[in-house]
């Protein structure tokens, strides 16, 4: 449903991440969030910034 949302503004679902990491998998999550750091990095300037 929220990928739903996002198309609906206007908002690629690439830009949206949802991953289950335990507090005990701290290098897990270190790994996950600078994964999708970099894919967002790579996606370029989000659309609504622009018509902004």
């Amino acid at each position: 449903m929220t990928r739903q949302l996002l198309a609906l503004v206007g908002i690629d679902n690439e830009r949206l991440a949802l991953e289950w990491v335990s507090s005990a998998e701290g290098g897990r999550f270190a790994e996950v969030v600078t994964s999708f750091t970099q894919k967002v990095k790579d996606l370029g300037m989000s659309p609504l910034r622009k018509a902004a």
